[in-house]
């Protein structure tokens, strides 16, 4: 696998893990304490926002993907062993790695809630 999809893929997943916040978990948490008229100034401002929201199993999806991606590329360049010279960058790397990772995860989580398990909430209440 080229290094720079290795490199790249873990800002890929934290950059799509994000954009399911924007579409689903920033508007519903909006709307709960109160500021409809601020989703309403955000949608006309940034209309992307809709075909975020139109387009959100996609969204989730490829987001999903990009994390399993990431967490496997890591994996698999984990049981690496970094050369001596380059010992402390590359464990660096590898740490910045995880945090990307997992700082991603917890988006996604944030927004899969939102998206999918609020209004399953609701709706029973």
């Amino acid at each position: 696998m080229p290094s720079f999809f290795k490199k790249i893929t873990p800002f890929l997943s934290l950059f799509a893990s994000t954009s399911t916040l924007f579409c689903c978990a920033l508007p519903a948490l909006l709307v709960a304490i109160g500021a409809g008229a601020a989703v309403a100034s955000l949608t006309s401002v940034f209309p992307q926002l809709i075909w975020l929201s139109k387009h959100k199993v996609w969204l989730f999806i490829f987001a999903g993907a990009l994390l399993l991606i990431s967490k496997l590329l890591a994996l698999s360049t984990q049981q690496g062993i970094c050369q001596p010279d380059s010992a402390a960058t590359c464990n660096s790397t590898k740490d910045w790695s995880q945090t990307i990772w997992t700082i991603s995860v917890i988006i996604y989580a944030i927004g899969l809630f939102f998206a999918y398990l609020l209004p399953i909430v609701l709706t029973l209440g």
